[in-house]
C-alpha cells in the first residue's frame, strides 16, 4: 500500500482496531479527493451560447480527443503554463478576434477568485489556490491571454493580451457552504463598477435577469452535454453597478461588518441584495478524474457484502455521474430513488413511497415476509437492486427524529446510497445514525478537513493523504494515499487480523480449559483439599513460557488463504461480518474440547498407573510422577494441537513450537535436578522426579497414548468437516493449492467514456473562503502593500491568519502535478463479472 508517485506509505495509528477491519459492514466515503484525484483540468466551456472544447473533422463530425490530436498553440503568450492543454483552436481565434463575451468570460475567471500568485522568476508564475477548481480556472484564463499577475488588498493586476491592467478591488463577497457562490466587485480603468460572480449553476440561474432567459436555456443544454462526460460545471455571470447604488450598499456593508450580533446573517442579506439581476456569461466544465482502481475496489467491496455510502458536498448530478463511473449506479438497477423534497412532509412522502415500492415489487423469498423478525435477514432476501440518492436539504429533514428510522430502513434496503450537498455535520449525523441503530462496524474515509467529523464518528477512520492537506490523515486510525488500497486494508489485512484473533482466542480458551480442569477431576481424589496436581513451577510457567510463543506466532503470522485469493474471492470477508469464527457457539465448542482433553489427560494416566509397574516390579504410587506425566502430556497435546490448527507455516512457527517443547524439557530437568534442590530446597521439592519417571519406557507409552487419544478426535472431526461440509474458506484453500503455479490474473482494460444526460456540477470546498483575509492584507508582505485597507475588513486573529497560509495542509499548489490513469465504468463492470464468476466457480468446486 505504498504510493510511489507521492512517496507515501500506509500508516497505522492504532493497533486496537485491527480485528474490526475484518468486520466492516458500512463504508462512508467522501467523493472529491477520495474517489477522484482532486486534480482539476479545464476541458470545455460555454460562452454566450456557443460551446468550446470539442474537435471536429472535415465532415463536421466530433472527433475523440487522443494524444495524436494537436494541442492549441499558446506560444503567443510568454506567460502561459506549458502544462496546460486545450484542443479547440476556435476559442483562441475568438480571443484574437476580440469577441467581447469571450474576453469578459476569461476576465471574470482572472478576477473572481482568492488565488495567491507567486513569481519565482521572471515569467514563471505559480498559483496557490484554496481549491483545485479555482486553480484550474485561473490557469485557463492565464493561457488564453488574461494572466493574473498580482494582488493587493485594494487591487488586482492582470496582463490582458500582453497589456498590464489594474482593477481596483472594492469588495469580495466570499463563498460559504450556504451561498455556494462567490463574487468580486471591481472598478475597471474606465471607472465603471462591475460585479463578477461564479457559482453552482442552479444558484446563479435563480439570480439572473429575465432578459437572459434564452441564453440560460441554451447554456443549460450545454451543461447537460458536459454532464454526459462527468465534468464539473460552474456558471458565470456579471452585473454593472450604478455608482450611487453601490455607495449606499457599501455603507450598509460597512455597518453590517461591524455589528456584534447576527453579523453573518446581515452580510448574507446584503450579498443577496446586490447579486440580483445579473447577466449570464457562460459556464465552465472541469474534469476531475477518478483515481486508479476505484471501480474495481468498489466492485470487490460490494461482492464482500459491504455497503458503500457516498457523502459528498457536490451537487446531486455530479455525484450521480461519479456513481455511474464508479459502477455504484448502473443502468440495470431496478430503481434509483431520488429524494429532493423541500419540506418535511414532502421528504416523508418520498421516503415512504420508495419504501413501499421496494416491499411491493421486490422478489422476496417465501410467500410471506416477517419484517419485524430480523431486519438484517430481511435485507438479505431482497433480490432486486436499488439505489438511493438524497440531497442535503432533504437529508436535513430526513435526519429528524420522526423520519430517521424511515430513512435508515430505506437506505439499508438499497445497494447504493449517495448523499449530496451535505455539510460536515450532516456527514457525522449519518454515520451516527447507522452506529446507533445497526449492530454493525462502520468505516469512514475522506481526505479533507470537512471529513474529520465523519472520520471521528465512525468506528474506524481512514484518511487519504491527497491535495487537501493532512487534517483527515491526522484524525484517522489508518491512512494511505489512494482509495484502491482500501480493498487490501479490509479484504486482506482486516480479514487476516479477524481470523488470527479468533483463532488466538479459541486456542487460548482451549489450552487453559484443558490445563485448569485437570484440577477439577483431581479434586474428587484429593478430597477437594486444594492440593494442586502440577508442580507449582509448571503452573507459573505454563502460560508465560511453555505455550506463549506458539499462540503469539499464530496471532501474528497465520493465514487461511493468501492475499491474492483474499482479493479474488471477496465472499470470504462475510465470515467476519457474520461473526462466525468466534461467537457463543465457538466458545462452547472450545469449552467442550478443553473439558474433554482435560478428562483424558487425567483419567488415562490415572488408569494406566493403577495397573502399570516399573521395570523393577514396583508400582507407580507417587503423586509427583503422576504430575510430571500429566504435565508433559499437556504440553505435547497443546503444542501438537496448535500445529494442526495452523494454516500457514513459517520458520518462526517452527522455531516457536519446537522451541517451546525444548524449553519445557530443559526447564523440567533443570528445576527437578539435585543442584536446584540443594540451592533452594523449599522451592524445588520435585527432586529427581523428571529423571526417574521419564527414564521409564512405560511412562513414555502413557504420554504417547494420552497425546494420541487427545488429538485424534479433533483431527477426525476436522477431516470429516472439510470433506463432507466444506466452507468457502476450505474450497478456496483447496483451489489455492492447485493454483500455486498460476500467474497474475488481472488485466488492464481501456477506458471508455460514458454518455449520460445527467447534470454535472461544480463543487466548492466546505471551508469558508479567503476573501476576507485577502482584503485585510495581513497575508501579504508589508512592502508590497499600501497603507490603506479595504473598508469591508473585519477583525481576525493574527495567529489564525498566519497559520492558514503557512500551513501546507490548507493551500493547494497548482505547480504540483499528480497525473493518474482514469478508470471507466466498463472496466468496473468487467471486474464485477469476473469476481462474480470466480466466486461462483469456488462454490461449485469440491
Amino acid at each position: 500500500m505504498y504510493f510511489r508517485q507521492a512517496d507515501t506509505a500506509a500508516e497505522a495509528r492504532t493497533t486496537s482496531l485491527n480485528e474490526e477491519l475484518g468486520q466492516v459492514e458500512f463504508i462512508f466515503s467522501d467523493k472529491t479527493g477520495t474517489l477522484t484525484q482532486n486534480v482539476m483540468v479545464f476541458r470545455k466551456c460555454s460562452i454566450n451560447g456557443h460551446t468550446y472544447g470539442d474537435v471536429y473533422d472535415e465532415y463536421d463530425q466530433k472527433v475523440e480527443i487522443t494524444e495524436k490530436i494537436a494541442c492549441v498553440d499558446f506560444s503567443f503568450n510568454p506567460l502561459c503554463d506549458r502544462r496546460f492543454k486545450f484542443y479547440d483552436s476556435t476559442l483562441l481565434e475568438a480571443i484574437k478576434l476580440e469577441h467581447h463575451a469571450v474576453h469578459e468570460f476569461f476576465r471574470l475567471l482572472a478576477l473572481c477568485h482568492t488565488v495567491m500568485p507567486e513569481e519565482k522568476s521572471e515569467g514563471n508564475l505559480v498559483y496557490q489556490a484554496q481549491s483545485p477548481d479555482e486553480g484550474a480556472l485561473v490557469t485557463a484564463a492565464r493561457n488564453f491571454g488574461f494572466v493574473f499577475k498580482a494582488r493587493t488588498p485594494e487591487s488586482i493586476t492582470l496582463c490582458e493580451m500582453g497589456r498590464a491592467v489594474t482593477y481596483k478591488l472594492l469588495a469580495i463577497l466570499d463563498f460559504n457552504n450556504v451561498r455556494k457562490r462567490m463574487s468580486v466587485i471591481v472598478r475597471n480603468p474606465e471607472g465603471k463598477i462591475r460585479l463578477y460572480c461564479k457559482g453552482a449553476d442552479t444558484i446563479i440561474f435563480e439570480r439572473l435577469d429575465p432578459s437572459t432567459e434564452d441564453l440560460m436555456s441554451s447554456t443549460s443544454e450545454h451543461l447537460n452535454e458536459f454532464a454526459g462526460e462527468g465534468l464539473r460545471t460552474l456558471a458565470l455571470a456579471y452585473k454593472d453597478l450604478d455608482e450611487d447604488f453601490f455607495d449606499i450598499w457599501m455603507k450598509k456593508l460597512l455597518f453590517a461588518s461591524t455589528v456584534m450580533e447576527n453579523r453573518d446573517e446581515q452580510l448574507a442579506m446584503l450579498y443577496e441584495e446586490i447579486e440580483q439581476g445579473m447577466k449570464l456569461l457562460g459556464a465552465t466544465a472541469i474534469e476531475d478524474k477518478l483515481q486508479e482502481g476505484v471501480p474495481e475496489t468498489i466492485a470487490r467491496l460490494n461482492l464482500a457484502d459491504i455497503k458503500i455510502w457516498v457523502l459528498t458536498g457536490d451537487k446531486l448530478e455530479t455525484a450521480m455521474n461519479i456513481g455511474y463511473s464508479c459502477n455504484m449506479l448502473r443502468d440495470d438497477m431496478n430503481e434509483v430513488f431520488v429524494i429532493s423534497g423541500n419540506t418535511l412532509l414532502e421528504v416523508q412522502q418520498q421516503l415512504r413511497s420508495a419504501n413501499e415500492h421496494i416491499l411491493t415489487l421486490s422478489r422476496v423469498h417465501g410467500e410471506k415476509t416477517d419484517r419485524s423478525a430480523d431486519d438484517s435477514l430481511f435485507e438479505e432476501t431482497i433480490i432486486a437492486e436499488y439505489a438511493l440518492v438524497i440531497n442535503g436539504h432533504s437529508l436535513a429533514h430526513a435526519l429528524e427524529p420522526q423520519l430517521e428510522h424511515v430513512l435508515l430502513e430505506l437506505a439499508c434496503l438499497c445497494k447504493t446510497v449517495i448523499c449530496c450537498r451535505v455539510t460536515p455535520l450532516q456527514k457525522a449525523q449519518v454515520v451516527e445514525l447507522v452506529k446507533r441503530h445497526k449492530r454493525a462496524v462502520t468505516l469512514a474515509i475522506g481526505d479533507g478537513a470537512n471529513d474529520v467529523s465523519m472520520i471521528k464518528t465512525a468506528h474506524i477512520g481512514v484518511g487519504i493523504s491527497g491535495q487537501e492537506g493532512m487534517q483527515a490523515v491526522l484524525s484517522s486510525d489508518y491512512s494511505f494515499a489512494q482509495f484502491r488500497y482500501l480493498q487490501r486494508l479490509l479484504l486482506v489485512h482486516g480479514r487476516w487480523s479477524y481470523f488470527r484473533m479468533c483463532n488466538f482466542l479459541c486456542y487460548f480458551f482451549y489450552k487453559n480449559f484443558a490445563f485448569t480442569l485437570v484440577h477439577f477431576w483431581y479434586g474428587f481424589f484429593c478430597g477437594f483439599s486444594a492440593q494442586t496436581v502440577y508442580d507449582q513451577w509448571f503452573i507459573t510457567l505454563f502460560n508465560i513460557v511453555y505455550t506463549s510463543l506458539p499462540v503469539l506466532a499464530m496471532g501474528l503470522f497465520d493465514q487461511d488463504v493468501d492475499d491474492q485469493n483474499s482479493l479474488r474471492y471477496p465472499g470470504l470477508y462475510k465470515l467476519g461480518q457474520q461473526n462466525l469464527l468466534f461467537n457463543k457457539r465457538q466458545f462452547f465448542l472450545c469449552t467442550l474440547q478443553g473439558l474433554g482433553t482435560s478428562s483424558l489427560l487425567f483419567f488415562i494416566p490415572y488408569g494406566a498407573f493403577s495397573v502399570m509397574v516399573k521395570e523393577d516390579g514396583s508400582h507407580f504410587t507417587d503423586q509427583q510422577t503422576f504430575a510430571v506425566t500429566i504435565a508433559t502430556s499437556l504440553v505435547i497435546v497443546v503444542s501438537v494441537q496448535i500445529g494442526l490448527d495452523k494454516h500457514y507455516w513459517t520458520a518462526v512457527n517452527h522455531l516457536f513450537i519446537w522451541g517451546s517443547l525444548t524449553i519445557y524439557f530443559a526447564l523440567l530437568f533443570a528445576m527437578q535436578s539435585d543442584g536446584m534442590f540443594g540451592l533452594l530446597p523449599g522451592h524445588f521439592s520435585f527432586i529427581g522426579t523428571a529423571r526417574n519417571s521419564l527414564s521409564e519406557a512405560s511412562v513414555w507409552l502413557v504420554i504417547l497414548l494420552t497425546s494420541v487419544v487427545c488429538v485424534v478426535p479433533g483431527l477426525v472431526v476436522s477431516f470429516l468437516r472439510v470433506n463432507l461440509f466444506p466452507t468457502l474458506t476450505d474450497k478456496v484453500r483447496h483451489l489455492q493449492q492447485s493454483r500455486k503455479k498460476e500467474g497474475a490474473y488481472e488485466q488492464n482494460l481501456k477506458r471508455v467514456r460514458r454518455t449520460s444526460s445527467r447534470r454535472s456540477a461544480y463543487a466548492f470546498s466546505h471551508q469558508q473562503g479567503y476573501g476576507e483575509l485577502i482584503t485585510s492584507g495581513k497575508n501579504m508582505r508589508v512592502g508590497s502593500l499600501s497603507s490603506a485597507r479595504s473598508p469591508v475588513r473585519t477583525p481576525h486573529s493574527p495567529t489564525w491568519i498566519e497559520n492558514v497560509f503557512k500551513s501546507k495542509n490548507e493551500v493547494f499548489c497548482i505547480s504540483d502535478e499528480n497525473p493518474g490513469a482514469p478508470e471507466s465504468r466498463e472496466k468496473a463492470e468487467t471486474e464485477t463479472h469476473r469476481l462474480k464468476n470466480n466466486s461462483t466457480q469456488t462454490q461449485l468446486d469440491l
